[in-house]
């Protein structure tokens, strides 16, 4: 299963080096390709694209709106859920707005939405915190323990 994480805006110091130590983490596991655009403009176009018969992009797949009101769900309730998209076959596309979330246009476009809680988190944040999430998920499917 291919897993892309689009989100608007460059991640920068001190998240920068916690999502590269989770993209590596989970390479053997589920491997993540990022994809940063420059607003919620440029979001939406990539969405669309992939969408679209012929789009530059690649098809979406399974586009995943991580926003608040979102489903919330323990690890346990994660890799579940992961290991039902795996089973699907089909691409992963996971959303993540930029300081002011999603836009209604855009999580209109989506197969599912999630949440990271019910508080408040930097967009930056909620990209690490997304990755963990994964990674015990992906762990849990393989058997492994996942607290670090």
């Amino acid at each position: 299963m291919k897993v892309e994480l689009i989100a608007v805006g460059k991640i920068k110091p001190p998240f920068a080096e916690a999502e590269s130590h989770y993209l590596k983490m989970l390479k053997p596991l589920t491997p993540v390709d990022v994809t940063e655009v420059k607003d919620d403009a440029a979001l939406a176009r990539a969405v669309i694209a992939g969408k679209a018969t012929g789009g530059d992009r690649p098809d979406p797949g399974t586009v995943v709106a991580l926003e608040a009101g979102g489903r919330d769900m323990t690890s346990e309730r994660w890799a579940e859920w992961l290991g039902k998209r795996r089973h699907e076959g089909k691409r992963l596309t996971l959303l993540i707005g930029g300081p002011e979330g999603l836009p209604g246009e855009i999580s209109g476009m989506a197969d599912h939405r999630l949440s990271l809680g019910p508080q408040t988190m930097a967009h930056q944040l909620a990209r690490i915190v997304l990755l963990e999430q994964v990674f015990r998920a992906s762990k849990i499917l393989a058997g492994q323990k996942y607290h670090l």
